[in-house]
């Protein structure tokens, strides 16, 4: 997999890994925690997409 597509696929996973929080987030039956855990996978991968793009 070349360095382009592997990006790509990280910011595919970010964008679709926020869709999930947001809506998470709106449904009242949302445990806190779940949220957390994926807020903190989305900023993981921000920081490899970060890190991979400098």
């Amino acid at each position: 997999m070349s360095l382009t597509s592997h990006l790509e696929e990280l910011k595919k996973k970010h964008t679709s890994l926020s869709h999930a929080v947001e809506q998470a987030q709106r449904a009242p039956s949302t445990d806190g925690l779940e949220v957390a855990a994926m807020k903190k996978q989305k900023l993981r991968l921000k920081e490899q997409i970060n890190r991979l793009s400098s």
